[in-house]
C-alpha cells in the first residue's frame, strides 16, 4: 500500500490512537482531517499537529454522519483512506439487567454501527480513487472476551466489527476498496479511564504507547496485509489484551 500522498479522514481522531494516527499520517507527507463529538479537543489537536484539519462530528447521529460527508466533499473531495477509529467503552455487570445498558453511552451505536454506516455513506466516494482504503481499528478483546468480561458488550462489538471487515473486504474487493482492521493490544488512551484508574492501569507499565502502536501497525498496513494484529509473536512482542 502506499503510504503518502493520500487524503485520509480519521474518526475518533483527536486522542489516543486516532491523534497518534493523524499525526503518522501527516508525518509522511498524507493530508489528514480528523473528527470527534469535542471541538475543544479537535482545536488542540490542530494546534499540535499543523496542517491538521478538524470537524465536528458525532458519528452515531444519522444527521452528523451525513454532514460529515457534505462536508468532506467540499473540504477534501480527493479523500482516499477512512479510519474507522471512534470507539468507548464501558464496564457493564450484566446481572443489574437494562439499567446497566442505559447508565451510559451506546457502545452499540459508537462501536460497530457508526462504521458500518460511515463506510456505506463515504463508499461511493471512495470508488475510483488510486489506493482507496477502509481501516477499522477493532480489538484483540474481540478474541479474548474471558480477559475482559466486565466488558461485554464492548467484546461484541469489537467481533462485531471484526466479522463485517472480513465480508466487507471480500464484496469490496471487486471494487477496488481495500478493507483493513487494526487489532490492537493495550494501548495508552483515554478508554475507559475510571475502569483502568479503579484497576490501578491507568500508567500500566506493559501498556503500549500510542505513537509505538501506530508505528508498528502502519509498517504491517504497507507490507500489505489486511488483519494487522501488533503485539502478536514475530509482529511486535508479547500479546496483551486491550485494557
Amino acid at each position: 500500500m502506499r503510504m503518502s500522498a493520500n487524503t485520509v479522514l480519521i474518526t475518533g481522531g483527536a486522542t489516543g490512537i486516532g491523534v497518534a494516527m493523524a499525526a503518522w499520517f501527516l508525518a509522511h507527507g498524507n493530508r489528514v482531517a480528523i473528527c470527534g463529538r469535542r471541538q475543544d479537543r479537535l482545536d488542540q489537536a490542530a494546534d499540535q499537529h499543523p496542517g491538521l484539519m478538524v470537524h465536528a462530528c458525532d458519528v452515531t447521529d444519522p444527521d452528523s454522519r451525513r454532514d460529515l460527508l457534505s462536508w468532506a466533499g467540499g473540504a477534501i473531495p480527493d479523500m482516499n483512506i477512512l479510519v474507522n477509529n471512534a470507539g468507548i467503552q464501558r464496564d457493564i455487570d450484566l446481572t443489574a439487567g437494562v439499567d446497566a445498558l442505559e447508565a451510559g453511552e451506546s457502545e452499540i451505536a459508537v462501536n460497530l454501527e457508526a462504521p458500518v454506516w460511515l463506510s456505506a455513506l463515504f463508499l461511493p466516494m471512495l470508488v475510483g480513487k488510486d489506493n482507496a482504503t477502509i481501516i477499522s481499528v477493532s480489538s484483540g478483546l474481540a478474541f479474548m472476551v474471558e480477559r475482559a468480561s466486565r466488558a461485554p458488550v464492548y467484546c461484541a462489538t469489537k467481533a462485531g466489527l471484526h466479522a463485517f471487515c472480513v465480508a466487507q473486504r471480500i464484496q469490496l474487493a471487486p471494487v477496488g476498496v481495500r478493507v483493513v482492521e487494526i487489532i490492537p493490544p493495550a494501548v495508552e488512551s483515554e478508554l475507559n479511564m475510571e475502569s483502568r484508574a479503579k484497576r490501578n492501569l491507568a500508567n500500566a507499565s506493559w501498556m503500549m504507547g500510542a505513537d509505538q502502536f501506530v508505528e508498528q501497525a502502519m509498517a504491517q498496513v504497507a507490507d500489505d496485509q489486511d488483519e494487522i494484529r501488533v503485539g502478536v509473536p514475530g509482529r511486535g512482542g508479547t500479546p496483551r489484551a486491550s485494557a
